[in-house]
């Protein structure tokens, strides 16, 4: 347990280190937001790179708490475990996208088409490879009131938990496999279309299931 949270530490401070690093040699004026056609529509001060890596660590600190607050119980160890792991799978997207967008003000990009990966491409790339690093986990996460799938029929018994946890963990898995493919596949914002069209697919998966799984239980 302390190996994994000095590495989630390493991943949520690693933004603000570097970004602080380079400040001196960012120039004074940076893009600083784009719009839906890539273009820049807003240039901004270099110290707005700081923002990104103080997200990330008000992100990872929450995690940290939720970390603290599931491990209490039977698998409370488990919960503390799991919650850290997905801790680090959402802080390596914030510092994939953050190093991503260091190289964009490094450079003064102005049109995102420029840069030779596409970033929705990028962005979902990553979330599918958390969300099959999370499916991996979510079986492993025991009945609490903070973390995992919780619906209200997965919280109806322990074994309609049981169930929802193992169907929403290949859920996840088949979800994300199905993100990084398409990451892969198309750019832009029909990767951003395609990519939420199957997250929510999934989302309305798991919700049906865990309902089925609830009334299966009652029987």
């Amino acid at each position: 347990m302390k190996a994994q949270k000095r590495i989630f530490w390493i991943l949520t401070l690693l933004p603000l280190a570097v970004n602080l690093a380079s400040l001196p040699f960012l120039p004074d004026r940076i893009p600083a937001h784009y719009g839906w056609d890539d273009q820049v529509t807003r240039w901004g001060s270099k110290y707005e790179t700081l923002l990104f890596p103080v997200v990330t660590l008000f992100f990872g600190a929450v995690m940290l708490a939720v970390a603290e607050a599931s491990g209490k119980g039977e698998k409370g160890e488990n919960n503390r475990r799991a919650c850290i792991l997905v801790g680090m799978a959402g802080v390596l997207v914030f510092d994939v996208l953050n190093f991503y967008f260091l190289y964009t003000d490094f450079c003064q990009v102005e049109n995102l088409s420029q840069v030779p990966v596409d970033l929705w491409q990028l962005i979902m790339g990553v979330l599918g490879i958390a969300m099959i690093v999370v499916g991996n986990i979510m079986p492993r996460v025991g009945r609490n009131s903070l973390v995992g799938i919780r619906t209200r029929w997965s919280l109806q018994s322990p074994e309609a938990w049981k169930k929802s946890q193992r169907f929403g963990g290949i859920a996840f898995i088949l979800g994300g496999l199905a993100m990084v493919l398409s990451g892969l596949r198309f750019r832009g914002s029909l990767c951003f279309v395609i990519c939420m069209g199957i997250l929510g697919i999934v989302t309305v998966a798991i919700a049906a299931y865990t309902r089925q799984a609830a009334r299966e239980d009652a029987e």
